[in-house]
């Protein structure tokens, strides 16, 4: 058996495997600079919890990272419509939180738009919406 790198022919490949990638450069970043992700998204850990700092390598980063990889490596429908669907519940959570929780800031708005059009542009592809 061969390996090959499956690089995207197609449109729509090329849209799926860009929110793919994205998705493992927002993995890599959490995972090798975990303080500089939690002050891109506001956060902070508690000084007395320095276990956070492992809760975003691994949780957040290994968890973007793998996803994002597998479906750049795999490069197969399926997986791309669970990356797609992932992103498409993540920009639901925030859609409920700006509704339930007073987050409606622009910060919040922008990044709806962000989690949105990653969700679609995996899902495009493998609903076969974008050849």
């Amino acid at each position: 058996m061969e390996l090959a790198f499956p690089w995207p022919v197609s449109q729509g490949e090329w849209l799926a495997w860009s929110s793919a990638a994205l998705t493992a450069l927002f993995g890599l970043v959490m995972l090798l600079a975990p303080r500089a992700a939690l002050r891109l998204i506001r956060l902070q850990p508690a000084p007395d919890h320095p276990d956070a700092i492992g809760e975003v390598r691994a949780t957040l980063g290994g968890f973007y990272l793998g996803a994002g990889l597998s479906a750049i490596l795999f490069a197969q429908p399926l997986i791309y419509l669970a990356l797609g669907l992932c992103w498409a519940l993540v920009a639901f959570g925030r859609l409920v939180s700006m509704l339930s929780d007073g987050g409606n800031t622009l910060r919040n708005w922008l990044r709806l738009v962000v989690d949105a059009a990653l969700g679609v542009l995996a899902l495009a592809f493998a609903l076969g919406l974008v050849p």
